[in-house]
């Protein structure tokens, strides 16, 4: 079974978007690129869950 986990290899600031790439098999890029598209219009709540995942989400050593 799949854990999602904050990547230790794919990391910019936290590794939560490559942690969901890696889960998902999707480029980590891509899901930066989506995050980035929806910081925009929505700064608080893209912010607010980024924090709340990196919080949450485990490393991947840690699990």
């Amino acid at each position: 079974m799949k854990k999602l986990t904050r990547s230790i290899e794919n990391r910019r600031i936290a590794g939560v978007c490559g942690g969901i790439g890696e889960y998902f098999n999707i480029d980590p890029t891509i899901i930066r690129l989506v995050c980035l598209i929806l910081l925009f219009p929505s700064f608080f709540l893209v912010s607010v869950g980024y924090v709340i995942a990196v919080l949450t989400i485990p490393m991947e050593g840690e699990v």
